[in-house]
């Protein structure tokens, strides 16, 4: 035997240098690594293990592996902790006294709440006990670099434990119930065949040190709901800017709506339309760290921010769409967004859609790591002269007293504009000359007619496109509409831009045009493409004969749909009478 004899904390302290980390890094000494913490100024009792050669719970101290199987507990501990850890990626390290250590598992997720989902539990090495009263910063670099918080503490009660599950009843501050901790994976060192890294078979769904978590008991509260996988924004209705102290006021951003449904320090995002936008905007991982466990649906918005500070939608159109993980981390650091909040949703499985506004708006201030939409004071002339002199698109007011109507556009809210702006399907395109000869010249663009039936005519993905009363019709694909010719579009475009158009464009092409009343001399040249893409531009007016008059492109949006494209009545920069 060497002189130095292992531990089962080597591995730990492998990992670590005392004189980089604040956390604790005994010393080694083998004959007191293992057995339970005395109480200060008592002499430690024999513990299992102290026969040389023996470990407690059995085992091989010449390995240094300890084992803990059996379901005795008496003098093996019984406290556990939960640490909240932002490390490269947030988890929470769920740790078990047993035989001198705390035998701990990396859970991303955290601990499931009801027995209908089981979470990934990753174990890593036995940690020293005294890491149970330990928060603080660990420096970048370091193994498990990040901030550790503690997040819940208490006893344990066994119920078994072998070696590939462990039983436990927790009694915590914050949980409370039955779990149990099962291997996913095989047992290391009796994998056979090829191997990978960390000991996993090739193709295998799990290695040796993936475990999984199950709730065992129902959920600690009774009326707990599941968070539903999908929800519908509440639209606003456009028209004069209400007065009076009931309605409160919020800036109209010129950006993209977006639901981020978090669970477990994840966001999973969806657009208005209900398309996953997670991996375009990884600015958004910060927002599943700010809540933590904590359950929740935010509604709110991304947007672009120019040089002068102003939101800019052309900006945010480079990155609406990206699907491609890769090319967003890189597109961030070029053009970033923020995430702006402005309504919850959904709040650990309780739905919060029937709360009035301000009571919804209480609920979010509890978040001091969110970004939130500032609502803005004074009434609503003054709000709206203050709006259009900071050059923004407009001012949404929402009643103080409404609830959140997924779906529906209610007059609870009501949207004004200072800036002309629309948003259009593309039908067309005519080629360019001069400098954009080879290239695409201008687009014909169209808007949908809700009021209008076409039994014949466009259709997306096989369905006909569905329409909704007034403005836009909140992404509904149903009973056939006609879309008309609203303009053509020959500014506002970059050389990537036009590069990006014609090739979405050109798998499109049809024979005929997809608006029955485009002037001829328009038709005469043009190029028709399936009414599929959107895209929103800045305009002068509206003609008599309903065209708009200098029509600019700001961008593609990905996240409406063509039946999204109906005319917007919003009035420009208009307030009404004192309620």
């Amino acid at each position: 035997m060497t002189g130095e004899e292992p531990s089962p904390l080597d591995a730990y302290r492998a990992r670590r240098d005392q004189a980089r980390t604040p956390e604790p890094v005994p010393a080694a000494h083998p004959e007191n690594a293992s057995g339970p913490a005395a109480t200060p100024g008592e002499t430690p009792e024999k513990a299992p293990g102290d026969t040389p050669g023996e470990t407690p719970g059995g085992g091989d101290r010449e390995s240094g592996v300890v084992d803990h199987t059996g379901d005795d507990q008496a003098g093996r501990g019984d406290t556990f902790v939960i640490q909240e850890h932002h490390a490269r990626a947030l988890h929470w390290d769920v740790r078990l006294e047993r035989d001198g250590v705390l035998v701990s598992w990396a859970v991303p997720k955290g601990l499931p709440v009801d027995p209908h989902t089981n979470h990934l539990a990753k174990q890593t090495e036995d940690h020293p006990l005294e890491y149970a009263g330990f928060a603080g910063d660990i420096p970048r670099g370091e193994y498990g670099g990040g901030s550790v918080k503690l997040w819940d503490r208490g006893t344990y009660e066994l119920e078994s434990w072998t070696a590939d599950k462990v039983k436990v009843v927790l009694h915590g501050e914050r949980v409370r119930g039955r779990y149990v901790f099962f291997r996913a994976g095989g047992r290391p060192g009796r994998e056979t065949g090829a191997t990978g890294a960390a000991g996993r078979r090739r193709g295998a769904p799990y290695g040796p040190d993936d475990w999984m978590v199950h709730r065992m008991d129902p959920p600690q509260d009774p009326t707990r709901e599941p968070m539903p996988a999908a929800l519908e924004p509440m639209y606003a209705v456009a028209g004069p800017l209400p007065s009076g102290p009931e309605w409160v006021y919020e800036v109209k951003w010129d950006g993209m709506r977006v639901l981020a449904f978090i669970e477990g320090g994840r966001v999973r995002a969806r657009s208005r339309a209900g398309r996953d936008v997670t991996a375009a905007f990884p600015e958004l991982r910060p927002v599943g760290a700010a809540l933590g466990a904590t359950q929740a649906v935010l509604d709110g918005e991304i947007v672009a921010f120019g040089p002068d500070g102003r939101p800019d939608f052309s900006l945010l159109a480079h990155r609406i769409h990206v699907a491609d993980a890769g090319a967003a981390r890189r597109l961030a650091r070029q053009i970033p967004v923020s995430y702006l909040v402005f309504d919850l949703l959904f709040l650990e499985g309780h739905a919060t859609t029937g709360l009035s506004f301000d009571e919804r708006r209480d609920l979010l201030a509890q978040f001091p790591g969110l970004t939130l939409s500032d609502t803005l004071p004074g009434d609503g002339p003054e709000v709206l002269r203050a709006s259009a002199a900071a050059g923004l698109e407009g001012v949404i007011a929402k009643r103080r007293s409404s609830v959140y109507q997924p779906g529906r556009r209610a007059a609870d809210w009501v949207k004004t504009k200072n800036i002309r702006t629309q948003t259009v399907v593309i039908g067309g395109w005519e080629p360019g000359a001069g400098r954009r000869e080879g290239r695409i010249g201008s687009l014909l663009v169209g808007i949908a007619d809700p009021g209008v039936a076409d039994p014949g005519g466009p259709r997306l993905g096989g369905a006909r496109l569905g329409g909704a009363e007034g403005g836009e019709t909140g992404g509904d694909v149903g009973g056939g509409i006609a879309f008309r010719y609203a303009g053509h579009v020959g500014t506002g475009f970059s050389d990537a831009t036009l590069d990006l158009l014609a090739s979405l464009l050109e798998p499109l092409r049809q024979d005929t045009p997809p608006f029955p009343d485009v002037p001829a001399q328009r038709a005469r040249k043009a190029v028709w493409v399936r009414p599929e893409l959107v895209a929103e531009v800045e305009y002068a007016h509206w003609t008599p004969d309903a065209r708009m008059r200098h029509p600019s492109f700001k961008g593609l949006r990905d996240d409406l749909t063509p039946a999204d494209t109906a005319r917007d009545p919003s009035p420009i920069g208009e307030a009404g009478p004192m309620a």
